[in-house]
């Protein structure tokens, strides 16, 4: 498993809770996911191969595209994450908030005034420590999609979370992944 294997496979779970199917075969092409995702289209190719191979994707003969296994993607998330991609705030950048200061898990938590977590963007709003994004080109495709920013900023959560605030992103996960 690579980094930008999750950020492939959130943004399928994001296309197929979005589109219909015959939008869904445009916008899941290597090539789609090329262009929202700054990822190349080897590395893309390569990525669902590996997703597929891991049982996090199944490749779906009947229309031609792959879609993610929810359940498995969800059992990784959970469980897996924070040991195979762990992460630690660093210094204060400007950027877009993640984690437990991204719009998604705002208000759900009281802060104890600490410093916000973001993802390091030089045309960032907010300042707060630097969190390394599961893959470099990954705020730039949030900006461009809502859910996969909430995706993203959960999973950030629980990578980083202690235990109550991590239990809380892993249930919005769930929540927002099987809808």
């Amino acid at each position: 498993m690579k980094s930008q294997d999750i950020l492939i496979l959130l943004k399928l779970v994001c296309l197929k809770q979005q589109l219909i199917d015959e939008e869904l075969r445009e916008q899941s092409s290597v090539r789609a996911l090329e262009a929202a995702l700054g990822v190349s289209k080897t590395e893309v190719n390569a990525s669902i191969n590996r997703s597929i191979e891991a049982g996090l994707a199944i490749k779906d003969r009947k229309i031609g595209y792959p879609k993610p296994n929810v359940n498995a993607l969800l059992e990784f998330l959970i469980h897996g994450i924070k040991y195979v991609f762990p992460v630690k705030p660093a210094e204060i950048v400007r950027g877009l908030p993640t984690a437990f200061d991204a719009v998604v898990l705002k208000g759900e938590l009281k802060s104890a005034g600490g410093i916000k977590c973001v993802w390091s963007d030089p045309n960032g709003k907010e300042q707060g420590q630097a969190i390394q994004p599961l893959f470099r080109s990954a705020p730039e495709a949030a900006k461009q999609d809502q859910q996969l920013y909430h995706y993203l900023a959960l999973v950030d959560a629980i990578r980083i979370g202690k235990p109550r605030e991590a239990t809380l992103a892993k249930q919005l996960l769930k929540e927002l992944i099987n809808t």
